[in-house]
């Protein structure tokens, strides 16, 4: 039996989630005419307190979308140094934007206001323009960790006040949600756009979605279709983040013990030397200098776990709805015994 702990895309649609994209009824999307899609976006759109929403392919693309909503060619956006935007999405605000990032350095992945306001340029020619503000909850590559509340109102009233654009990489937003026990609509009010994504812990085969205004939203149907987005009958997808919204929101608390059951075990493992704070559903440790992560992920391997390198002699665990307890007493078991 292959435990896979790569990452929580790795989940396959259960049998009640196949039978919901077998029944759905579909149409042409790009007509706007698929009524699953339609109603996917007016469920997901009604829940933030948002006023549409737009189904994409990917995070990616959502959260690309936004920032070319936000921003011109030549601008700045402020996001901090561990942003999946800024790591993990191809070089795409520069490339789809033409846009420049200026990085900053926050509390596992999370930026204040005063840092934000700190890093807003002056309104000097030779100065890019800051335009927008990127925030990811929970953030990945810091190892899920959660933004708290009122420093997110705080960062939020401060864009108001400068007159920049707020949006939110909630790729794992339900997860953060979890664990900060706030309303989607708490958080939909503090960002000008917010991407939600359906294929991580919450276990659709495939997509995203943008939230935001009437009018983003229709700039974004337009820019989808500029990155080749478009989509036919969708409906089938739609589907499937749909029962996933119904079905598997809740349930997400479980990977959580999970985690931090994982993460109690490697605490009494010699072969690790730190371990980043875990909040949700991802591990993230420091295999000790005497042994590597690529090791480590060869002799996991060895024992059917999968895993994954992320970083410098560091390794990732990811936690999700396919990962069953008696996946999870293995795990429990083997780790020690690795090296």
């Amino acid at each position: 039996m292959k435990i896979d702990l790569r990452s929580d895309t790795v989940t396959k649609p259960s049998k009640e989630m196949l039978q919901a994209m077998l029944e759905a009824q579909v149409g042409d999307d790009v007509f706007a005419e698929d009524p699953t899609i339609n109603l996917l976006e007016e469920t997901v759109a009604t829940m933030f307190g948002k006023e549409a929403a737009l189904f994409c392919p990917s995070g990616t693309m959502t959260n690309q979308i936004a920032i070319k909503i936000h921003t011109q060619p030549g601008d700045e956006l402020i996001c901090d140094e561990a942003s999946h935007i800024y790591n993990f999405e191809g070089g795409g605000i520069s490339f789809n934007s033409l846009v420049q990032a200026k990085l900053v350095a926050g509390n596992n992945g999370r930026i204040t206001a005063s840092q934000v306001e700190e890093a807003i340029n002056p309104n000097y020619d030779w100065f890019a323009q800051t335009k927008l503000v990127s925030l990811e909850n929970t953030v990945n590559r810091a190892g899920g960790s959660v933004y708290e509340f009122l420093e997110m109102q705080k960062i939020s009233t401060l864009c108001k006040s400068k007159n920049l654009a707020l949006h939110l990489d909630g790729a794992r937003i339900f997860n953060a949600l979890q664990v900060s026990k706030n309303s989607p609509a708490s958080i939909g009010v503090l960002f000008d756009t917010v991407s939600v994504c359906f294929s991580k812990g919450l276990g659709a085969p495939v997509g995203s979605a943008l939230l935001g205004t009437k009018e983003n939203i229709k700039k974004a149907r337009r820019i989808r279709k500029l990155f080749g987005g478009g989509t036919r009958q969708g409906g089938f997808l739609a589907a499937a983040a749909l029962y996933a919204l119904n079905n598997n929101v809740s349930r997400l608390s479980q990977d959580h013990i999970k985690a931090k059951e994982i993460e109690r075990v490697l605490q009494s493992c010699f072969y690790v030397s730190e371990i980043l704070p875990v909040e949700t559903n991802i591990i993230i440790f420091t295999i000790d200098q005497k042994y590597s992560a690529n090791d480590f992920v060869d002799k996991a391997k060895e024992k059917n776990i999968l895993c994954t390198t992320f970083g410098k002699n560091k390794v990732r665990m990811v936690t999700h709805l396919d990962y069953t307890n008696i996946m999870h007493e293995i795990v429990i078991k083997t780790l020690p015994t690795i090296f």
